[in-house]
């Protein structure tokens, strides 16, 4: 399947932090004669939660999980992922070149948290280029607020309804 503009709004929730965790992802699609977020665009939703996790986990498990969806049923297009993690954004657009050369250790010479995820996420974005966007969270984006609504849904262990 082929859309001309894939938006991709992600979160994820810890509860104790460490403690039971969930991720959640509202997964856009539309094309140019299409407003973006009008009802005539694609709309659905993706998450899942995990008995014990830490909130960043989380936070790199939505992308991840996200675009390994589009790979999945072949659905191709310019991303946009939309975060309100400034780990997430961060890390993949400006810390994880230097922490790639450093060995996987961060700027104070300790080992990077996460590793295996950051490099899953690095390969993802490789592959599918998509532009990175911080959006402030709890911040009246109604896509972000339900993004976070999943993940924590997931989080406190609730059957959440997704749309498909």
């Amino acid at each position: 399947m082929k859309s001309d503009k894939i938006i991709i709004y992600t979160d994820g929730a810890a509860k104790g932090n460490p403690g039971r965790a969930g991720w959640g992802a509202v997964i856009m699609f539309h094309n140019d004669k299409l407003k973006v977020g009008s009802e005539k665009s694609k709309v659905l939703e993706i998450g899942g939660g995990v008995e014990h996790a830490t909130n960043n986990i989380m936070e790199l498990t939505a992308p991840i999980e996200a675009m390994k969806f589009l790979k999945k049923k072949k659905i191709s297009g310019q991303i946009e992922i939309i975060s309100d993690s400034k780990y997430v954004i961060l890390g993949i657009t400006e810390w994880i070149d230097n922490w790639m050369q450093n060995n996987w250790r961060n700027a104070n010479k300790k080992p990077v948290m996460n590793r295996e995820l950051w490099e899953e996420l690095y390969k993802l974005n490789q592959e599918l280029k998509p532009k990175w966007t911080y959006v402030k969270g709890h911040h009246e984006d109604k896509y972000n607020h339900r993004a976070d609504a999943i993940a924590q849904g997931f989080a406190q262990g609730e059957s959440v309804k997704l749309r498909k």
